[in-house]
């Protein structure tokens, strides 16, 4: 199962947080998820459809994907947005320290759990593994949700931050998933 966040929004180069908040793709945004249909074109990992959050960031670069691949645009799926976030969203770093202080992160009661979190994307994926057995589905959904799905999954990756178009590819192997590739953009360096 490959998985990818989606491109670049303007919030995302303001530095705001996003959450569930549907804000779409800005140019740059769209520019680089063509720049990874390019990659994937080229690259021997074949997928046979895409599957994205609903909302509009995620839809979109998950549409560019399928489009140059020639492969289907699956139903969007719930499942996959981004963690919500309350009244965090729509703020900037310094808005958040102004507001909430330094340890935000892990005082801020407002927001989604990593528990809730995990619980429905493990719902997605039994769904997409029970409905699609045979299916190398391309994933595409948010950054925060991207990196508490990866980490659930497998152990001892890299906690590096999960930037706009990265890419990653776990494999499952005698009931265990493993990391082929982890949030790898390459694709943007060219």
């Amino acid at each position: 199962m490959g998985w990818v966040r989606h491109g670049r929004t303007s919030w995302n180069a303001e530095g705001k947080i996003q959450g569930q908040t549907d804000i779409p793709l800005n140019e740059e945004g769209r520019s680089q998820a063509h720049k990874l249909a390019e990659r994937l074109a080229k690259d021997e990992m074949k997928w046979d459809a895409v599957v994205s959050s609903d909302l509009q960031r995620a839809r979109e670069t998950g549409r560019v994907i399928a489009d140059q691949l020639s492969i289907p645009l699956l139903a969007a799926d719930v499942r996959l947005r981004e963690r919500g976030f309350g009244e965090i969203e729509g703020t900037t770093e310094a808005e958040r320290l102004e507001r909430w202080g330094a340890a935000w992160r892990t005082t801020y009661e407002g927001q989604e759990s990593n528990t809730d979190v995990t619980a429905r994307g493990m719902a997605f994926i039994q769904d997409m593994m029970s409905l699609h057995p045979h299916l190398n589905l391309l994933v595409v959904t948010h950054g925060s949700f991207l990196s508490q799905m990866l980490h659930s999954l497998c152990e001892n990756l890299d906690d590096s931050y999960i930037g706009n178009m990265s890419y990653s590819i776990l494999e499952l192997r005698e009931g265990a998933w493993s990391s082929l590739l982890h949030n790898c953009s390459l694709h943007l360096q060219e």
